[in-house]
């Protein structure tokens, strides 16, 4: 564990590249790794229920037409998505939130929840999540970290439970990236690995945040990252990462 108390290896969408994603199966997996972090994407149901998926519609991790903002949580609870990844996974429906939490804490692994808001739907989507971690006794949820692209879903969020660390994502380093992740009184940084530099780094770390980045996949990118000073990786591949031993 880092000196801020998360591990420097986060599993992207609960397993990574060895299940299907944003799945139970995937943190079932992620847990037998001996991983204690892991990264998932959160999204509204068409009657406002939070379920876990990345996209909008279902057509890419369901092999079917369907818009996730439209549909209620009781058909999407039932969309198999893991039969599109691998048939052993057949049968692996898209969970809710509150499951996920539940199956973290069984597991024992911290988690990242990414409020992922279909367009249109950024308040009230931060909002959503935020009143549900609020109501849910605090021994009933993992250690937790809440992130988004989106700065009004992060702001809806902590106007339900302002004392959750929050995390402001941005695909690149900018300042504009940094002020907004300041505003929002965050803790860290998230940011894509394409163009980042260790001078980024220093300035974030200079701004008091910490600056965790997606997706690595490599052991020599992580030690590389490691070297100039990130707290931690997204990683689809954390057997690798695992393996090489050298992240904190």
């Amino acid at each position: 564990m880092s000196d801020w108390g998360w591990p420097g290896l986060l599993v992207h969408r609960c397993g990574g590249a060895l299940a299907p994603e944003n799945t139970l199966a995937g943190l079932g997996i992620a847990a037998r790794l001996g991983c204690v972090a892991v990264e998932f994407d959160v999204m509204l149901s068409g009657d406002g229920v939070p379920v876990l998926i990345h996209d909008e519609t279902l057509d890419r991790v369901a092999g079917r037409s369907g818009q996730v903002s439209r549909l209620a949580a009781d058909e999407l609870l039932a969309t198999d998505v893991g039969r599109c990844f691998h048939p052993a996974f057949s049968g692996e429906t898209i969970p809710g939130l509150e499951a996920a939490l539940l199956r973290c804490r069984q597991l024992g692994l911290a988690a990242n929840l990414e409020i992922k808001p279909a367009e249109g739907f950024e308040a009230e989507t931060g909002r959503v999540v935020g009143r549900l971690l609020a109501a849910a006794p605090s021994a009933g949820l993992p250690p937790l970290l809440l992130s988004s692209f989106s700065a009004p879903a992060l702001e809806a969020a902590a106007l339900e439970m302002e004392t959750l660390p929050r995390a402001f994502l941005a695909t690149h380093f900018d300042a504009r990236a940094l002020a907004t992740a300041r505003r929002l009184a965050c803790v860290s940084l998230n940011l894509g690995r394409r163009g980042l530099q260790a001078a980024h780094v220093a300035v974030v770390s200079d701004a008091g945040l910490r600056t965790l980045v997606y997706t690595v996949n490599s052991p020599e990118e992580a030690r590389r990252l490691a070297g100039w000073g990130v707290s931690g990786v997204f990683s689809d591949r954390p057997e690798l990462l695992l393996a090489d031993g050298s992240l904190p």
